[in-house]
């Protein structure tokens, strides 16, 4: 694939966005703003939304610069680009599979990332860019397990949420095991890694986040409209033109990409890969993956997750586990929801 080509796939999937996704996707994204807002002004030390401006310039008093560009601003950025990721790998898994469950957390992806990193903290004792190669090796890993499992005709059934629910149970044992034979230290560190946590993040989680997401994102992009023309089955989107193999390897391995990448950088936060596509979808009211979409609604349920995991109560929470409150709440409602249309 040329770079010209590339750069116009994605001009075609930005103009083929309706009318009213476009619209939600602005107010999702107005939305995002504003929470951004106060998760930049809010906290212990309160910042005007005046010195956040001209803290980002560098001209602001040394005491909100200092807590504006070194403690929230990546924090956020990282929350942003870590949820956007999510968000667009839930809706390549649903799409390609056309299952609602098909996300990386119910396939296995994630546990596959996390237990990659959790190697690499505890094995090998890296930093940052460590843990990043082995949540990446670890995600691409289970997931070729996961697929050779299901064979080439498993991708689009419920065989494929199965076989990764089998393998994510086999991976949370590899995960308890190594935490029981690390030192106390390494063990602490990797628990506060695994449950999915944004404190602490700096410019280097940002940096290479940003990387993976401005890569693989517009990869996905550009295979948009095929991979809504698969959605109507392999033979209808052979009649259309469209190379099924390609169009579900490619935007697979670059969903992949992103579950790893925004795995190694803010941990497995859980479920906005699943309810994240699935709120989209609904809001746009628009069949296809709605990558765009999605895209918004991953970093705006992380970012607003982060501020209550912040603010809610008197003590700071890991951003995983507010998102696990909210995902697991709305999983039940999707399942009684799918339950009454059946019997309708």
């Amino acid at each position: 694939m040329t770079t010209t080509s590339s750069s116009a796939r994605v001009g075609n999937a930005f103009r083929t966005v309706p009318p009213r996704s476009f619209l939600i996707t602005l107010g999702m994204a107005v939305a995002l703003l504003v929470a951004a807002g106060f998760t930049l002004t809010t906290g212990d030390f309160a910042v005007p939304v005046g010195d956040v401006v001209t803290a980002v310039v560098g001209q602001a008093p040394p005491a909100a610069e200092f807590v504006v560009n070194t403690l929230r601003l990546p924090r956020l950025l990282v929350a942003i680009l870590a949820g956007a990721g999510l968000g667009v790998a839930g809706a390549v898994m649903q799409s390609l599979s056309r299952n609602p469950l098909g996300s990386p957390d119910m396939i296995g992806f994630s546990m596959g990332a996390a237990t990659g990193g959790i190697a690499a903290i505890l094995l090998t004792a890296s930093g940052t860019v460590g843990t990043s190669i082995g949540a990446v090796v670890g995600g691409f890993v289970t997931a070729l397990v996961i697929l050779l499992l299901v064979g080439r005709h498993g991708l689009n059934g419920y065989r494929l949420v199965l076989v990764g629910v089998g393998i994510s149970t086999v991976l949370m044992a590899v995960n308890g095991y190594l935490l029981t034979r690390a030192i106390l230290g390494d063990a602490q560190r990797a628990i506060a890694w695994q449950v999915g946590n944004l404190s602490g993040r700096n410019w280097e989680h940002v940096t290479l986040l940003a990387i993976a997401v401005a890569v693989l994102v517009p990869l996905v992009l550009a295979f948009n409209r095929r991979m809504s023309m698969l959605e109507l089955g392999d033979d209808t989107a052979t009649a259309l033109g469209v190379g099924v193999l390609a169009t579900r390897l490619v935007p697979l391995l670059a969903s992949i990409g992103l579950v790893a990448a925004a795995i190694s950088m803010a941990g497995p936060i859980p479920f906005v890969a699943l309810a994240g596509p699935h709120l989209a979808r609904r809001l746009t009211r628009h069949p296809g993956p709605n990558v765009l979409p999605a895209a918004m609604m991953g970093a705006l349920l992380t970012v607003a997750s982060d501020f209550a995991a912040q603010h809610a109560l008197p003590v700071q929470l890991p951003v995983g586990i507010v998102t696990s409150v909210i995902g697991g709440v709305y999983l039940v409602a999707l399942l009684i929801v799918q339950r009454r249309s059946r019997r309708a």
